[in-house]
């Protein structure tokens, strides 16, 4: 297994030397390494075995500190970065030279993002360069939100697991950006399509599900347990799998009484944030458990909601 602890010392050396270290954030914690040292970045494809062509984002602790590696032109990403950083928001924009290729699969711009979680931007002020940083869980699985989903998946795999407790957001990040001189969200994550149009106004979805993203979190099959997932009507649902042993992922007050289904209540109050705080840690318990199958129904299509509906969707598309 390996070690969990609290020293930001010891992580910002062993990230100096090209090793793997697992941060925590207020989404889910990332699998990092130095984002200009290219072998450490090849790295973290081999450890979660992503496909080369699936770009990483990069983690900074300051806006300024972006500016050394991407170029932010358009007034309207500047005031979304200066409303919501740090937080749950990423912002694709063009790379500068010393971005290695490897780590925007040799896209011309960059995803980037400023983390809301204190142990995390200390450790980034003290190595003062960027973190390469998706998901630290092995390709296509369930992201992780607690150091011990990280020891689960990638023990032999990680150097050392930065213990920040629980990640107090629970899906990834926004991903927003420019295409054809409007706002395009790319990705559904923490921060909900409505508080980003309270800001700049209205903006599109340009949800891309291909082996062809241009952001991270864009391929179709995704943040996927390895028992088969359904969604739809849960009673219609639990009825057609009767015979089976089921998980049941629900939302809201609900009176399933069947003996053989093991239930997953993202939220009892229907609280949105509660839902997407519980959504991978259900996941993983239904995974974990004896179930055959893992029958689940969307959430109301709103704030983060949106965010949860897409991943069960990737999440059940096989």
């Amino acid at each position: 297994m390996a070690e969990i602890g609290k020293n930001t010392d010891h992580a910002a050396d062993l990230l100096l030397k090209g090793k793997l270290v697992a941060i925590p954030t207020e989404t889910v914690y990332g699998l990092a390494a130095n984002a200009l040292n290219e072998t450490a970045v090849l790295s973290i494809f081999e450890a979660k075995q992503r496909p080369f062509f699936d770009p990483l984002i990069i983690h900074v602790h300051s806006r300024e500190a972006a500016k050394k590696y991407a170029n932010f032109n358009d007034p309207r990403l500047i005031k979304l970065a200066d409303t919501f950083w740090p937080g749950p928001l990423t912002l694709l924009v063009p790379k500068k030279e010393n971005i290695p290729a490897l780590v925007t699969s040799g896209l011309e711009q960059v995803a980037v993002r400023v983390p809301d979680h204190s142990l995390t931007l200390e450790l980034l002020k003290k190595i003062d360069l960027p973190l390469a940083a998706p998901s630290a869980n092995p390709f296509g699985y369930v992201s992780p939100t607690e150091p011990q989903h990280v020891n689960k998946q990638l023990s032999d795999q990680v150097d050392y697991i930065l213990d920040g407790g629980y990640s107090n957001v629970g899906i990834e990040s926004t991903i927003v950006g420019i295409e054809e001189d409007k706002v395009c969200v790319f990705r559904l994550g923490g921060l909900a399509i409505e508080e980003i149009e309270k800001v700049i106004g209205s903006v599109e979805l340009r949800l891309n599900q291909s082996s062809n993203p241009k952001a991270p979190g864009q391929l179709k099959n995704h943040y996927a347990p390895k028992k088969s997932l359904f969604i739809g009507n849960l009673e219609d649902l639990i009825h057609e799998h009767k015979t089976k042993k089921i998980a049941v992922i629900c939302f809201g007050e609900r009176m399933i009484a069947e003996k053989n289904c093991v239930i997953f209540n993202l939220s009892k109050t229907k609280n949105l944030h509660e839902a997407a705080l519980n959504l991978f840690k259900f996941l993983r318990l239904a995974d974990d458990s004896d179930s055959e199958v893992v029958l689940c129904e969307l959430l109301p299509d709103e704030g983060l909601g949106r965010a949860i509906n897409d991943r069960l969707r990737r999440a059940a598309t096989k």
